[in-house]
């Protein structure tokens, strides 16, 4: 399979759950402000941190459902960013698989490109190093936050949930390929 594919493959699996979440819970995330959407990432980033640092779990989710989560929170904070008012309003299932579209569109193109210029570098990374990179980009979405939104010559909160969305996608794949449990 191509990267393209494997990418596609990990997103679709990953928006599948998303939309099924959706049906069941409606979009009761409208609720979530962006500190809270990192602080979800944040939670599910650190327990794959403390599996692999422990060799053992003892709850059934695994490392691969908590990337899957972890890519899912990101497209929400995507989503929330590109909502203009504070209104908690239910949004259709239709409404939401077509802004998860969007941003796994957008996601998905700046992969491309990076992968263009780093020769898909991320193929010989460790786990490990995605839990850590993901965790980086957390603290610095809320050192963003607490600079109410502004920064100097960085990236703004949207640019680290793209990579958020990215390396999680990139430990799907290599999770699926077996090269990581």
């Amino acid at each position: 399979m191509s990267t393209i594919q494997q990418y596609d493959s990990a997103v679709q699996s990953c928006k599948d759950i998303f939309l099924k979440k959706t049906k069941d819970y409606g979009t009761s995330w409208r609720v979530y402000r962006i500190i809270s959407i990192a602080d979800q990432i944040y939670i599910k980033a650190k327990r794959i941190r403390t599996i692999q640092e422990k060799g053992e779990q003892k709850i059934g989710d695994d490392i691969r459902s908590e990337f899957k989560g972890i890519l899912n929170y990101a497209i929400i904070g995507l989503i929330q960013l590109g909502i203009d008012n504070d209104d908690m309003e239910e949004l259709s299932v239709t409404e939401v698989e077509k802004l998860y579209n969007e941003q796994a569109d957008i996601a998905k193109k700046l992969m491309l490109d990076k992968n263009h210029d780093y020769g898909e570098a991320w193929r010989e990374m460790s786990q490990e190093s995605f839990a850590d990179l993901i965790l980086a980009k957390l603290l610095r979405i809320k050192q963003i936050i607490a600079n109410k939104g502004q920064t100097l010559i960085s990236e703004g909160i949207d640019a680290n949930f793209y990579d958020i969305i990215n390396y999680a996608a990139f430990a799907l794949i290599l999770i699926e390929e077996g090269k990581h449990k």
